[in-house]
This record gives structure tokens, sequence and C-alpha cells, in this order.
């Protein structure tokens, strides 16, 4: 079989699939939880903002179930939680989610992870989309997390979202597509 060469993702990839800014409301008014909102950024190399970038995220509600139909507990999952949102960046390379924070899922041997929010960045320059994870600094679950276990100790900070020390509800969580800061990005 002949391999055809790849080609980036962008630059105009996200134009008509981030159109919908609700799309970033991952939560109804009556979704179960203790409500956050999630302010990502993306950055270069360098550290400047790429600003048309799309961030995808996708998580479990505030009772650790997701709202998808592989989910051996869907039928119990909070009606009021669509569990997945897309926005693209902005100038400054942001963009701001409104969700509930999530809740323990179990892994693959059934114990349980620590609350965490499944992402994917697309971006010119990336020939694939590119997977983190956003977990929450302080939680005490990250210490026995089996996928964050994976990362080096000394890489495990790319991973997490810190607490607006001016807005407590809000939650700030920096990619960095490369670079010495760069996040870890999981092969998936």
């Amino acid at each position: 079989m002949d391999l055809t060469p790849s080609q980036t993702i962008g630059p105009f990839f996200h134009l008509c699939l981030t159109v919908d800014a609700t799309a970033g409301c991952m939560a109804a008014p009556e979704a179960k939880g203790d409500r956050i909102e999630l302010a990502c950024r993306v950055l270069d190399g360098d550290g400047g903002p790429v600003d048309d970038a799309m961030i995808e995220l996708w998580q479990a509600d505030a009772s650790g179930k997701y709202n998808h139909p592989d989910d051996p507990n869907r039928g119990t999952h909070d009606p009021a939680f669509r569990g997945f949102g897309r926005l693209s960046t902005n100038a400054a390379g942001e963009c701001l989610f409104e969700t509930v924070k999530p809740g323990q899922v179990p892994d693959w041997n059934g114990a349980l992870q620590a609350p965490h929010i499944n992402v994917s960045v697309f971006a010119r320059g990336l020939l694939k989309r590119v997977a983190t994870r956003i977990y929450f600094s302080g939680d005490p679950a990250n210490g026995s997390d089996p996928v964050l276990a994976l990362a080096p100790p000394e890489r495990r900070a790319t991973l997490m979202a810190v607490r607006d020390l001016k807005n407590p509800q809000r939650w700030k969580f920096d990619i960095h597509l490369s670079g010495e800061r760069e996040t870890v990005f999981f092969d998936i």
C-alpha cells in the first residue's frame, strides 16, 4: 500500500465548526455538580497566542457518567449535562467553557481516575490533532490517577488547571504546543 503525504490542519479548518458560541456551554443551568468556568489558552513555542486553534472537550458529569452510548452507566447520566464542547480561540489564543467539575470515572481495571477533562487541540501546523487531559490542581485523587502517573513527575504540572485567584469559579489551563513548557500530549 502506498502512503500519501499528510497536510497540516489549518488555518481555516475551524470555520463553520465553531460558529455557535453556545458549544462552549456544556452544562445547562439545572446541571448537577459544582459549576465552573474553564479558561483555556493555546500558545505556540515562543509563548505567543494561537488565534485560530480549535479546542474540543469531552468529560463525565459530576457523578462520573459520560453522555455516550458506550458508557455502561449512561442511563444514569445527568440529562442537563451535554459533556462535549467545542470552541475556537480568539486573538489572545483564549476561549471559555462553562461546565461542571467532572466526577471520577473508572479506569480499564475499575479503579477510579482523578477528575479530568479530555482535550483535543486542532491548529495550523499540526498534521493531526493533539490530545491531552486537564486535571485540577490540588485534587487529592491526582496522586493515584494511572494516566497522570504516565507523565514524568516534572512534567505533570503541564496537565493541571489552576484556580483563578480573582474568580474562584474559574479554572485556567494553558496549552503549550511546543517549546520548553510544552504540554504533555498523549498518543491515542
